[in-house]
């Protein structure tokens, strides 16, 4: 096996013979260190050894790219190694392994905010109910402008969401949580809640648990900061019924007064409501479909059936089938299509209700509110209540021995509803059987 000293024009010049597949020149000055050449043209600097009666070869890189006196350098350093009887090639791959490790680290310290929080999203979309989903997306819009040209201000999560993950501190946490608590408290402390959530999901993945060890939102300054939100107590009092049914009935839109009176009716949420298809309402069993959501998983799709009252039927059964949707939008497209949507949440016809009326603020969740309050007045139970409204059973007992069939909950809920006409003045007969009308385009 003929050496010679590597020089420029010699690597240069060394190629393949054509009646073989690959040829070697081998450098007289570095043990071990040999110039490759195939049979296709391509040259490449090797390190050959004997470690243990172990036959030890290594690239060490193209000539194009590696000085000669580099690859000699590298050559010598394996060589080194195997004299200490270390294999050169186990120490390259930890070397790399290392690299790789320090790689996936700066790449994780580079991670923004909005990077994992989108990550985080597609993990556990499946898992969230519509109003969940809603939330995550809203709290962390960006600042924009409506169809009409208004701006629209950056949810209060925006402000993180071109930070780097690992910059998410207890302390900026909490110099955050201080700044929106002094603008928008409440939207502010369900911010709060979806990220301690969200930083408690980086801590269990693999490459983000490094840069979050402690949850950095579950600080005692950021829940001080933030304080707590007192209970709502927006309700309607037995006495306010009267008035408050003649101005909803005669200020808003059929399909608006009919959702509006079967929010407080029907002591439902007010996305439950507007989700309601007729496919969702069974003549036959009386009763509706609603899509819950079980808040102790944070929103996740359910169903559940309540009782299909008989004034709650007639306000619905007389409304325009427009289309899938029970109260349907009567908007159009552009071209003068009808939206398949349902319509928005009414507040300002609840709003104008609610002065007409003469009662200060009632929201819609006042109205879910007032449902379980005015049920009291018969003291109905309150298992069926929470049934109906679809809360969580509250007792061991409620929970593991109460199970109450639909008609039961009807019995209780057509008496409450009764009750609640006879306060409103309604004169309203039970077994009046509405008649379905088919009505397009009328005006919501």
């Amino acid at each position: 096996m003929a050496k010679v000293s590597f020089t420029g024009p010699r690597v240069q010049a060394f190629k393949c013979p054509p009646d073989k597949k690959e040829s070697f020149l081998w450098d007289a000055s570095t043990p071990g260190l040999a110039l490759r050449a195939t049979i296709a043209g391509a040259k490449t600097y090797i390190f050959h050894a004997k470690l243990k009666a172990r036959t030890v070869r290594m690239a060490i890189g193209s000539p194009e790219t590696w000085a000669i006196s580099d690859a000699q350098k590298a050559a010598r350093e394996y060589q080194r190694l195997i004299d200490l009887g270390i294999d050169p090639r186990e120490q390259r791959r930890e070397q790399e392994s290392e690299r790789q490790a320090q790689r996936q680290q700066q790449e994780a310290q580079a991670v923004t905010f909005g990077e994992a929080w989108q990550q985080y999203m597609a993990a556990r979309w499946d898992k969230w109910g519509e109003h969940h989903r809603n939330d995550h997306q809203r709290l962390t819009r960006a600042p924009g402008v409506t169809k009409a040209g208004k701006p629209t201000i950056a949810g209060p999560l925006y402000e993180f969401w071109g930070s780097r993950l690992a910059d998410l501190t207890p302390e900026a946490i909490q110099q955050w949580a201080e700044s929106q608590a002094q603008d928008r408290p409440t939207v502010a402390r369900l911010s709060w809640r979806l990220l301690r959530a969200f930083m408690s999901w980086c801590a269990e993945q693999s490459e983000y648990r490094e840069l979050i060890t402690d949850n950095p939102a579950k600080t005692k300054g950021t829940r001080e900061a933030l304080g707590s939100g007192n209970a709502k107590r927006d309700t309607l009092e037995d006495n306010q019924l009267a008035e408050w049914f003649a101005a909803v009935q005669g200020s808003a839109s059929p399909t608006m007064a009919a959702y509006i009176q079967a929010m407080l009716l029907t002591g439902a949420r007010p996305g439950e409501l507007l989700a309601l298809k007729w496919d969702d309402i069974n003549t036959r069993w009386r009763s509706i479909t609603l899509r819950d959501k079980d808040e102790s998983k944070g929103g996740k799709d359910g169903t559940r059936a309540i009782p299909l009252t008989p004034y709650v039927w007639h306000l619905l059964a007389n409304l325009p089938r427009r289309s899938q949707w029970v109260f349907a939008s009567a908007s159009t497209t552009d071209n003068g299509v009808l939206l398949d949507a349902p319509i928005s949440t009414p507040y300002k016809a609840l709003r104008i209700a609610n002065q007409i009326a003469g009662i200060e603020h009632v929201t819609f969740h006042g109205l879910r509110r007032s449902f379980s309050s005015l049920s009291e007045w018969l003291e109905i139970p309150a298992g069926v209540i929470a049934q109906i409204q679809g809360h969580k059973p509250s007792a061991t007992a409620e929970k593991h021995y109460k199970v109450r069939p639909l008609r039961m909950l009807a019995l209780h809920h057509e008496r409450f509803e009764a009750w609640m006409l006879e306060q409103a003045g309604i004169v309203f007969d039970p077994q009046q059987q509405p008649g379905l009308r088919l009505v397009a385009g009328t005006k919501v």
